[in-house]
């Protein structure tokens, strides 16, 4: 396909190209980010639910976790600072009206909200890629067969050998699309499963971190 686009110099198969190449790199560059950064994040979440449940207050718990970067001692941060908040503000304004096992269920679903929403990037390119690239691959293989169409025509040959060749460097973009659309389209599944596991783990956290809050002493 190479050859014929060089040969042929067609503008809208240069762009097809072009643009099936820039979403393959996109698909490669959002698949190994968002990989890494899910597997960084789950081994980080070990590390410190391990130092969470091993320390003896859950201060010190909060100072093991200070180093360790992960959504869970974010979350820890978060629903410690909400906390404190609400045992300082004297209940002068309305968010600290309500009791307090109301108020730290709201701000801990706010503050796991906002960390899960780090690992949504890329998502939306990943499937809108998987969509259409096959419709842009499919797009430059009805524009090269309409264009060896006519050259066959305008040289009057029509031979199985002079049709073959130009049609069939032709639908090589429809493969080019397939090829940039079938891993985006896995990775977009592999990573939406990857996201909702660990919005399960944090679930699960969440409940148990509203629960020592809740026995923690003012």
């Amino acid at each position: 396909m190479l050859d014929h686009i060089i040969n042929s110099g067609d503008p809208v198969l240069y762009g097809v190209s072009i643009l099936l190449l820039l979403m393959s790199i996109v698909t490669w560059s959002v698949i190994v980010i968002r990989a890494v950064k899910l597997h960084k994040a789950k081994k980080g979440n070990s590390a410190a639910k391990n130092a969470l449940w091993h320390s003896v207050s859950f201060d010190e718990a909060l100072q093991k976790t200070a180093s360790i970067e992960s959504p869970m001692s974010d979350l820890a941060k978060e629903a410690s600072k909400a906390f404190s908040h609400y045992h300082q503000s004297n209940h002068t304004t309305l968010a600290n009206s309500v009791p307090l096992n109301e108020y730290l269920v709201t701000q801990i679903r706010s503050s796991m909200s906002q960390i899960m929403r780090r690992f949504d990037g890329g998502m939306t390119a990943l499937a809108s890629i998987g969509a259409t690239a096959p419709f842009v691959g499919l797009f430059g293989t009805v524009w090269g067969i309409y264009h060896a169409l006519i050259n066959i025509g305008e040289s009057g040959q029509m031979s199985i050998a002079a049709v073959a060749g130009p049609i069939g460097e032709a639908l090589v973009a429809t493969a080019a699309g397939l090829a940039v659309a079938i891993p985006a389209v896995l990775a977009y599944n592999f990573l939406i499963r990857g996201n909702k596991t660990l919005a399960q783990d944090m679930d699960a956290f969440a409940h148990d971190l509203h629960v020592q809050l809740l026995n923690k002493k003012d």
